[in-house]
């Protein structure tokens, strides 16, 4: 057994609160080291009273990645505190014990030392990582406002193009999208089965895509108007869809009133020290085009990425913040959103998201907090910042294995638990799944036109862990490629909708929130992956429920021979004949026992 491989974190995400009085706790192995792992465990002050630790339970082996396996109790503290350490049994028979202090041989003398166990030292519930419920149940539509329907034509900015009269659209089109167009179709996201809407940034600024803004207070003149944002956030929360905004709270647009007045003022100006600035002057030459300033190389300004028109706020000076902080309660206030997103989340400091997480929870308990992130998130994920983050490395395991076939079955199993192993599980529960964005290329694309791979892997990603979430369009069949391309106007022609890929995308909502409890709280395993016949076969179990499905992506048609015609809950290119379930190439089945 390679002892050098043994690992485990107090006070993280190996070591935490779930509930209250439920601490769950992982040890990492080497990859099929390990025969068994058992936890020591008992109060740290009745260590030599009770001796405690000659008792062993054992832990579960709860997933497995390339190079590691990954073991779990969930345990309580009648005190609240606990001492742990971990007995682990090589399959070479070999025994350590492993605790703070290191690996020692499985020898009594060494479980007698009260300091060589890890330590809870109080089950603070202060501290616990708290996520909303509410997300866990909410399938959630991203819409790019300015192309998702025109509801007031008074509004189009000068220019506004024939809605969907471009095949591409360029990045300085118009086709005027606004908030209103987005009441109208309300009912539209309902019979769909929606319950969260996630808006690109809806505030003033000069671009289509807004996340150059100019003014935090106001939405965009080409969307509307507060008055008709204050119906639409009333119509919604009527028809029980929850409504989350998405604050750019790493740059501003080069038009905000406060970088202006740092080109006029240069040095003397009174937000010269709200931008990252390393010589004036700072003024761009007025000729350049959106294209250029999109890529402008470097400036004498920090910006994020080298957006020339975009610079990159100092919030760790304090007047930024407190400005910052006053735009994310003020929507809670006055409007009563739901959840902010995160633009640019990484590469704003963490002092800045703590008294931001402070700040909006303290208005709204559940508020969501949303961070895009697209790396391993840990720092940010610790219970004092966002609750989740744009779960991009692990969906883009998915779309690697469904739609570009770079990677195996089993490494795709290998990569998604990676991604689970490195949250809570509550983090894990309120994940923001997404397939395609308007900061990707749309997943009809990615599969190359072939909807039976869409259908798949969206039903694979709705039975995962976390809240889903579909780009606007996705569901009628929109194509497109890398951004500008992925924002086309959506259709609303039924003549030019997949009216099939619509019913699927129907039944495959419906099914999420029918099975939502299992789906988010159940038993992950995954029972039967093969990498030669392209098949993965999954389990989730809560209670007395569990829903297997398999995945077909090789070749040849799969066929299970069961005891019984079971209860298919959702499918596609599936048929039975008696006990034959033959399932072809792209095809997909779930099924319920009970």
């Amino acid at each position: 057994m390679e002892t050098a491989a043994i690992f485990h974190r107090p006070d993280s995400e190996y070591a935490y609160l779930y509930k209250a009085n439920e601490m769950h706790i992982r040890l990492r192995t080497k990859k099929g080291d390990a025969a068994q792992v058992n936890i020591i465990s008992g109060d740290p002050y009745l260590h030599g009273t009770k001796k405690w630790y000659l008792d062993h339970v054992p832990m579960k082996l709860i997933a497995s990645t390339d190079i590691h396996d990954y073991w779990m109790i969930a345990i309580g503290a009648e005190f609240k505190r606990l001492s742990y350490g971990f007995h682990v049994i090589g399959t070479d028979s070999l025994e350590v014990f492993y605790g703070d202090r290191g690996v020692f041989p499985f020898e009594e003398k060494y479980l007698e030392e009260a300091n060589t166990f890890f330590r809870m030292p109080y089950f603070q519930e202060i501290d616990r990582f708290k996520s909303p419920d509410w997300v866990k149940e909410t399938v959630w539509y991203q819409i790019f406002p300015e192309r998702f329907a025109n509801g007031d034509t008074s509004n189009d900015p000068e220019g506004t193009l024939p809605w969907g009269s471009k095949e591409h659209p360029t990045r300085d089109d118009f086709y005027g999208g606004d908030l209103q167009g987005v009441i109208d179709h309300l009912d539209y996201l309902v019979d769909l089965g929606i319950n969260g809407i996630y808006f690109c940034p809806i505030f003033r600024a000069t671009s289509n895509h807004k996340y150059d803004t100019t003014d935090y207070f106001e939405i965009d003149p080409d969307f509307g108007d507060k008055e008709t944002f204050k119906k639409l956030v009333d119509e919604a929360h009527k028809r029980g869809i929850r409504i989350m905004l998405d604050a750019v709270f790493n740059h501003m647009g080069m038009l905000s009133y406060q970088w202006e007045d740092v080109i006029e003022n240069e040095a003397d100006s009174k937000y010269a020290d709200w931008f990252h600035i390393h010589q004036f002057p700072v003024k761009l030459d007025d000729s350049l085009t959106t294209d250029e300033l999109e890529n402008v190389g470097e400036v004498p300004y920090d910006t994020f990425a080298f957006t020339g028109h975009m610079p990159k706020l100092n919030t760790a000076n304090r007047e930024v913040q407190d400005y910052l902080l006053e735009i994310a309660a003020y929507w809670i206030r006055e409007f009563d959103i739901d959840a902010w997103r995160l633009d640019v989340a990484n590469e704003v400091d963490h002092h800045f998201w703590k008294r931001f997480y402070q700040v909006t929870t303290d208005l709204k308990e559940d508020f969501y907090i949303l961070g895009e992130i697209w790396h391993s998130s840990q720092s940010w994920l610790q219970g004092d910042e966002f609750h989740a983050v744009m779960n991009y490395a692990f969906t883009e395991t998915i779309e690697d294995y469904f739609m570009k076939k770079k990677i195996s079955a089993s490494k795709m199993v290998a990569g998604l638990n990676e991604q689970l192993m490195l949250y809570r599980q509550q983090t894990n529960e309120v994940m923001f799944n997404v397939l395609d964005s308007h900061d990707t290329a749309r997943i009809l694309s990615i599969s190359k036109g072939n909807k039976d791979i869409v259908k798949s892997s969206l039903a694979f990603t709705f039975m995962q862990n976390g809240s889903p979430c579909i780009y606007y369009g996705t569901e009628i069949g929109m194509d497109g490629f890398d951004d500008p391309d992925c924002r086309k106007c959506m259709v609303w022609d039924e003549a030019q909708q997949d009216l099939n890929m619509l019913a699927f995308t129907k039944e495959l909502i419906a099914f999420r929130k029918e099975h939502q409890q299992n789906l988010s709280y159940g038993e992950l395993n995954w029972f039967d992956v093969r990498d030669n016949e392209e098949v993965v076969g999954l389990k989730r179990t809560l209670g007395e429920e569990t829903l297997i499905a398999y995945f077909n992506q090789g070749e040849q048609d799969l066929e299970l021979v069961l005891d019984n015609i079971p209860e298919i809950v959702i499918g596609h290119l599936t048929f039975s004949d008696n006990r034959l379930l033959s399932i072809k190439q792209n095809g997909f089945v779930v099924f319920k026992i009970n």
